[in-house]
């Protein structure tokens, strides 16, 4: 025994400690955002389904005259704002989201916004909801915080993330051997071999989506770079115009003049990039002599978001400039920016997006997991751990299954609450959190092993009834949608069917498995001899 306590730890051994407290200390967070950022890759899907008042269309009208229309609207609800910007309609998107600044208000109060329908113009009637943009800022600034707050501690997690995951593959000798090794009904040994199958079936996905989740928000992180090389304001904006397609306005002048009709910009821009190629519309200084009106490109089939744009002269229509690309760096930011948020992407793709996704979401769950299944063996007495293991293993109830309740809590919110409720996007909002503490406090008081099962058929019968209370609360059920061809409701609706039966499987899995508990004096005993689990873990599964 002495040879072996004097026996210095190997490398594998010291990565595998470092993979286990990267992962553990952060996991909860990890989770969440790896979960709610999956679900992302559908949010404009998720948003329709959240405003069942708008109906299903097939058609989508020419780009120019819904620009037409939308200006018509904002010159009457927004005349004096100093900048109106617009998203013209895609297939995944039917609608028109604008937003207009206000004049003389500063900060995140200065802006209001409003969605619009392309076929009318007009405003469009349909209730107040965050949507799948709500889980989409989530993932990376979380909520209840000022976003930069959010956003460094969404940093920080990805870091121990990217750890992690290079400590995970120092530590795994047997890499590809892990791919092709399960065995089911074993207890510990079948969490490790999940763990390890769904991290190596994903690997370099989960790789690349946490560097390019760290690359995105670089600029906040490690401002000392841009802050030495960029000093004067002329350097700053060149910057800007090679990371974004914002145009820095001018002063106004104060001389009136008309807007030259916007149609035949944007059909300038149409025969540059394609009839769906244009993504959204920015005039500053409307109404005024030195008005501009910038046309973007849209991201759709483009590995890259840097920005592409054409710059008109507002009152004449004239066109200023064009920018088609940008340097290799700005360029590079571009491609690493598109690849995190999968924009780019079409259906098949986005769904290989979602599923991948999903798998590392489960890494981190199996991984949570693992750590409480490995331990509870070596515990003087499992009946009753101590309080450390017991906040753990709570904790990770109440992140795993209880994010699946909130986030199904938040859809049941969106058709229940009174439509004209005030503030009613924000409720929806906390019906997410209230849900979701709701589900740690049963996790505390009950046992372990009965608040995973009852946390996953809650979560089942929610999704599962989501259609159904979808049905009787808007009258768009889901054999009506697939009449209509209306992919985006039968789709939402067939996922959570699906995603309702994978939380049924678990929680009948956990009522199956029985727990093998040993008595104390064998507890004892495991504890005091060296952890085979340890050694495998470090082996990597082997």
């Amino acid at each position: 025994m002495k040879g072996r306590a004097s026996t210095p730890r190997g490398l594998r051994q010291r990565m595998s400690d470092l993979h286990i407290w990267a992962g553990l200390l952060v996991g909860w967070l990890l989770y969440a955002m790896f979960l709610t950022g999956t679900v992302s890759y559908f949010k404009e899907e998720i948003s329709q389904w959240m405003r069942p008042e708008v109906p299903h269309r097939v058609d989508q009208p020419d780009a120019a005259a819904v620009a037409e229309r939308v200006m018509a609207g904002l010159q009457a609800r927004a005349a004096d704002s100093p900048q109106w910007s617009f998203a013209l309609p895609d297939d995944r998107n039917p609608l028109v989201d604008a937003f207009w600044r206000k004049p003389g208000v500063q900060g995140r109060r200065a802006f209001e916004s409003a969605t619009f329908d392309p076929h009318t113009g007009r405003v469009v009637a349909a209730r107040d909801t965050r949507g799948g943009e709500f889980f989409y800022r989530f993932h990376f600034q979380f909520h209840y915080m000022p976003v930069l707050w959010g956003r460094w501690l969404a940093g920080i997690c990805a870091m121990f993330m990217l750890v992690a995951i290079v400590s995970g593959v120092i530590t795994h000798k047997k890499i590809f051997t892990d791919f092709f090794t399960f065995r089911w009904g074993k207890g510990q040994r079948s969490w490790l071999d999940a763990h390890n199958v769904l991290s190596v079936l994903g690997l370099p996905f989960h790789l690349m989506i946490t560097y390019t989740g760290l690359v995105t928000l670089m600029l906040l992180y490690m401002p000392f770079g841009e802050q030495a090389a960029f000093r004067t304001p002329a350097e700053r904006r060149l910057l800007t115009a090679q990371t974004s397609a914002s145009v820095q306005p001018q002063a106004p002048s104060g001389q009136a003049a008309p807007l030259a009709p916007i149609g035949g910009m944007v059909r300038q821009a149409q025969a540059r990039w394609g009839t769906d190629g244009l993504g959204r519309v920015t005039i500053a200084n409307p109404g005024d002599a030195v008005a501009r009106v910038v046309v973007t490109r849209g991201d759709e089939g483009r590995v890259s978001t840097s920005p592409q744009y054409m710059l008109f002269e507002g009152r004449s229509g004239r066109l200023l400039e064009v920018r088609d690309s940008v340097g290799p760096a700005a360029e590079t930011r571009g491609v690493m920016y598109a690849l995190h948020l999968g924009r780019f992407s079409d259906g098949v793709t986005r769904w290989l997006y979602f599923l991948v996704s999903l798998a590392g979401t489960a890494m981190v769950g199996t991984g949570l997991v693992m750590w409480t299944v490995k331990r509870r063996t070596r515990l003087p007495d499992p009946a009753r751990p101590h309080f450390g293991f017991w906040l753990v293993e709570r904790l990770n109830i109440a992140a795993i299954a209880g994010l699946s309740i909130a986030m199904a809590g938040m859809l049941w919110a969106n058709r229940l609450l009174p439509l004209g409720m005030p503030q009613r996007a924000e409720w929806e909002v906390h019906a997410f959190f209230i849900v979701w503490a709701t589900t740690l406090l049963w996790a505390l008081l009950r046992p372990a092993r009965r608040a995973w099962i009852e946390l996953l058929w809650t979560a089942a019968a929610m999704l599962a009834l989501l259609p159904v209370l979808s049905w009787i609360t808007t009258c768009r059920h889901l054999l009506a949608s697939l009449e209509a061809g209306d992919s985006v409701f039968a789709g939402m609706e067939l996922t959570l069917w699906a995603l309702a039966v994978l939380h049924a499987v678990l929680a009948l899995r956990t009522m199956r498995h029985q727990a093998r508990l040993p008595r104390p004096r064998q507890a004892a005993r495991a504890a005091a001899a060296p952890s085979r689990a340890d050694g495998l873990a470090a082996e990597g599964g082997r």
